[in-house]
């Protein structure tokens, strides 16, 4: 196992183990896999377990493995603060109680605002005193580290990057994804203030490894002899910026598969030839795209506050790998914004097209946009959105 410290002195694991994915037994977590899985990776050097308190029965299966193995001073949990359902630090406190007990542990090392959305959202917190609460935890021991995840573009990622002394941060990022969301443009603009990143969705979900053409897979295989995961996967730990990669795993053969890759892989590895392979599997997966957006955000900013390219991008991602997932990801990266961005937001200005070095017809892919996402359930869904702090 490979290390990156980047001025942390836990040391961060370059893989870490992403718990929401557990594997089941019935109606329940399988226990005894869950532990056998845990140990083995510990035992390999995994030290970064990655949690949430919205995820069902997490917290708690992860404490019950951590307890019953001992395990618990051998790793660094990562949790996270449901913010979108707090008005108050004491609703803060309650809630930071119950995953302390869930854990079964006395603090967390590694404490995230969940899906925190943008800066306004991060100020009106702040407004109701989130900031001065978590520096008296980590001042009592209770947190040792604080940061925010993140989906978005990486123009707020930034803006929250810089509105507050964070320890770390989490961000979607992958070969597909590295200029939408927060990018590689976030991803060096907080590894140039000297804080581990921490990645999540490096596989999109493992839609990387089963929903890529069939063609793409041999290009991967025929020039590597990689599997389409350790393609992934490499081509995130070449990047030194990058500290540690989440990965969802629910079997032993995935635990076992992820060290390997994570034994054999150092930064800055990739050949010439690597790259332009990267380069041929990018452009036989985006045949699909429907909107040819590079996003350049020369349209940006929208004078009505719509996030162009990041519509642009998750359109083309729901013809790409999947619908569900799509909508999933523009209702957190449109709808759970205090400053929302979605696609219906467009007056007709045509600002936008002006600028387009593509010469798309932005005001008609943006209806379609509207179309494919914007149902009636979206809008309900919207209507009752939290994390509307004002």
């Amino acid at each position: 196992m490979h290390y990156r410290n980047k001025n942390n002195p836990d040391n961060l694991s370059i893989l870490g183990f992403g718990c929401m994915r557990f594997p089941k037994k019935g109606n329940g977590f399988d226990h005894e896999e869950i532990e056998r899985e845990l140990k083995y990776a510990v035992d390999n050097g995994v030290n970064y377990f990655d949690t949430a308190y919205i995820y069902p029965g997490n917290e708690e299966e992860l404490g019950r493995a951590l307890k019953n193995t001992g395990y618990r001073d051998r790793i660094n949990i990562a949790s996270k603060m449901p913010h979108y359902h707090m008005k108050s630090v004491q609703e803060a406190e309650k809630r930071f109680n119950e995953q302390l007990s869930r854990l079964g542990t006395d603090h967390i090392d590694y404490y995230l605002m969940h899906m925190l959305p943008d800066e306004k959202t991060w100020e009106a917190l702040c407004q109701r005193g989130i900031d001065k609460w978590l520096e008296e935890k980590k001042k009592n021991g209770q947190i040792r580290n604080v940061g925010y995840s993140y989906h978005g573009s990486s123009e707020m990622f930034i803006k929250i990057l810089n509105a507050y002394n964070w320890d770390f941060a989490q961000i979607q990022y992958n070969y597909l994804d590295e200029n939408s969301q927060a990018g590689v443009r976030g991803l060096k603009a907080a590894a140039g203030k000297g804080i581990p990143v921490i990645i999540m969705e490096p596989l999109r979900g493992g839609r990387l490894v089963n929903g890529i053409p069939e063609k793409a897979r041999n290009m991967i295989s025929d020039a590597t002899g990689w599997t389409a995961a350790e393609f992934g996967l490499k081509w995130l730990w070449n990047q030194p910026e990058v500290t540690t990669v989440l990965s969802g795993m629910n079997s032993m053969d995935m635990v076992k598969e992820n060290i390997r890759i994570a034994s054999d892989t150092e930064e800055n590895s990739l050949t010439e030839a690597d790259i332009n392979t990267y380069e041929k599997v990018i452009q036989e997966i985006e045949k699909k795209v429907k909107v040819k957006c590079t996003g350049c955000a020369y349209c940006m900013p929208c004078p009505a506050g719509v996030d162009i390219p990041g519509c642009f991008k998750i359109y083309n991602s729901s013809y790409v790998d999947g619908y569900a997932n799509a909508w999933r990801e523009y209702f957190m990266c449109t709808a759970m914004k205090n400053e929302k961005s979605m696609a219906s937001l467009c007056k007709k200005c045509g600002k936008c097209e002006a600028h387009c070095p593509q010469g798309i017809h932005i005001r008609d892919e943006l209806t379609k946009v509207k179309r494919r996402f914007e149902s009636p359930i979206f809008k309900a869904a919207t209507f009752f959105a939290p994390g509307h702090l004002k």
